[in-house]
């Protein structure tokens, strides 16, 4: 059964704070120039960036203790008018590699902030349910999605359970701490989207 999982997390968890919240954001310079990044220009009222990857067998071999076999990341930014301010949000899609069934994410992130000569978003699940960090390629054209910076995991559900059966945790192990995605068409994450009409929002970009 799928579910809005931004909706869940609201309400299971009403007025809890992003669990992300550890550093101070950049200047509005950087944090501009990172959604240009990030976007493919200015966020405007709505935008979406879509990255995705299923690992080949020679990344696996390479990796033999990695569990995710496919990933795929939505990033989205929309205007909140009311507070002069630009929100963020992701949703986060796994496939494992030795069990069946299509797993599901999403949470709220902070604006951009800076590590070393870094830029990123720290994102992260109501509930304590652990986050995750993006980050982008110098060329722009795949993303780093770095599990563990909160709580060491990222509480995951699946789509075909129960909500009662449906969360479980997937932790930053030996081999599934980063994951590079690559920037696909917006379409490649509609699967994310339960929502109607942000489904058809995303369609269009």
């Amino acid at each position: 059964m799928q579910r809005t999982f931004l909706v869940v997390a609201a309400a299971a968890c009403a007025g809890a704070a992003l669990t992300a919240q550890t550093k101070e954001a950049v200047d509005k310079a950087t944090a501009a120039a990172f959604d240009n990044r990030m976007f493919a220009g200015p966020p405007g009222a709505k935008a979406y960036a879509c990255f995705a990857r299923r690992y080949d067998a020679n990344h696996l071999a390479q990796h033999p203790k990695q569990k995710v076999s496919a990933m795929k990341l939505l990033v989205s930014a929309e205007d909140a008018p009311e507070d002069k301010t630009t929100n963020y949000s992701f949703r986060l899609g796994v496939t494992y590699r030795h069990r069946p069934g299509n797993f599901d994410s999403s949470g709220y992130c902070n604006h951009a902030i800076e590590s070393g000569h870094e830029v990123r978003f720290e994102c992260g699940v109501d509930c304590e349910g652990g986050g995750i960090t993006v980050a982008l390629s110098k060329d722009n054209k795949s993303a780093t999605a770095r599990l563990g910076r909160i709580l060491g995991r990222i509480m995951v559900w699946n789509r075909d359970k129960p909500d009662d059966d449906a969360r479980e945790a997937l932790f930053a192990g030996a081999d599934d701490k980063i994951f590079r995605v690559d920037r696909a068409n917006s379409s490649e994450c509609a699967e994310l989207v339960t929502d109607r009409q942000e489904l058809a929002a995303l369609r269009h970009k």
